[in-house]
């Protein structure tokens, strides 16, 4: 059944209380309502765990989408618990985990501020990102990094805007990547803004994002590979270019 997504509300939202409303063969978990980020647009889904009434817990592997975008299925570690249905739950996401792919995810989005190229494909991870452009030019890595820190450091406010699908839908030009569709089919798209006014950058994401760029911490760009004639990966790591000997 339909999930209340509370993370696409409040990406600092760490806890929520739940009732159980399926339990799945395979021992996938459904909830009225969740704060478990469920993967999407090559962000991981979250990890963390469940507290039942009897204080025991159920350990998450992943929370993803079900057959639909409004489904968030959680999937236990092997030996968990099963919940019953109507069982009410305390939800506790891996907010050290969660907090770094948010900081990750929106440094992806400063980086296709700095690199203005359609984006091919992307991925979000704890440690490391990667963000494949559509580009034949060569660029400097270290010129690169020095862009998205000064994006960094002038601390501009990140936002939610929303958008009705049929806006999206009339304005196509406001989607950079050529891969991906942005997340439609709920009656509403949410726009990532950067900057005041969206003065900085506005595009159609689905993932959690810090509320300020300053948040984001220190990044580079550790490589840049050619991947075929016309595509080039960007990966980016926290820390800086001499953390990488």
């Amino acid at each position: 059944m339909p999930v209340n997504a509370l993370y696409r509300d409040d990406f600092y939202l760490s806890t929520c209380e739940a009732v159980v409303t399926a339990v799945h063969e395979d021992g996938g978990i459904e909830l009225d309502q969740t704060c478990f980020y469920a993967a999407s647009g090559g962000q991981p889904g979250d990890t963390g765990f469940f507290e039942r009434p009897d204080g025991s817990k159920i350990e998450l592997a992943q929370a993803k989408h079900g057959a639909t975008k409004d489904i968030v299925v959680h999937v236990p570690l092997d030996g968990q618990a099963r919940p019953e249905i109507g069982e009410k739950l305390v939800l506790h996401i891996d907010w050290p985990r969660r907090y770094k792919l948010m900081r990750m995810h929106t440094a992806c989005h400063l980086l296709s501020v700095v690199c203005s190229y359609p984006i091919t494909g992307a991925a979000v991870g704890e440690d490391e990102s990667r963000v494949d452009f559509d580009m034949t030019e060569t660029i400097d890595k270290d010129e690169v990094t020095a862009r998205l820190m000064d994006l960094v450091n002038q601390n501009h406010p990140v936002y939610v805007q929303w958008i009705t699908d049929e806006e999206l839908a009339a304005n196509p030009g406001i989607v950079k990547s050529k891969n991906v569709r942005p997340p439609v089919g709920l009656g509403r798209v949410s726009l990532v803004c950067i900057g005041k006014n969206s003065a900085v950058d506005s595009q159609p994401c689905g993932g959690t994002h810090v509320s300020e760029t300053q948040e984001v911490g220190q990044i580079h760009i550790a490589k840049i590979e050619k991947k075929g004639k016309e595509n080039r990966r960007f990966r980016i790591r926290f820390g800086t270019p001499g953390d990488e000997a």
